[in-house]
């Protein structure tokens, strides 16, 4: 059992089948724990503003890689909308 705690962005909490994500990949969420609340919030907006299921799922998947990598975050996205 992963007992690690999990933090937020500012306005977006984490989604379970993000966090899901970051247990299955170490490396992930390493960074995910070193990068900005803003940063983590501009990830999860990224992952909930898809639309589709399946564009939900592949975003979830490329911010397990790039994390992975050490990424911070989303490329070509122009950001969350809803930190007003």
């Amino acid at each position: 059992m992963f007992k690690q705690k999990f933090s937020h962005g500012v306005t977006h909490t984490l989604p379970q089948d993000v966090r899901a994500v970051l247990i299955a990949n170490p490396k992930a969420y390493t960074t995910w724990e070193l990068i900005t609340p803003l940063a983590r919030n501009e990830w999860i907006c990224w992952v909930i503003s898809a639309k589709k299921q399946e564009t939900r799922d592949r975003r979830i998947q490329i911010l397990s890689e790039n994390l992975a990598l050490g990424k911070r975050r989303p490329c070509c996205w122009a950001g969350c909308v809803h930190r007003g």
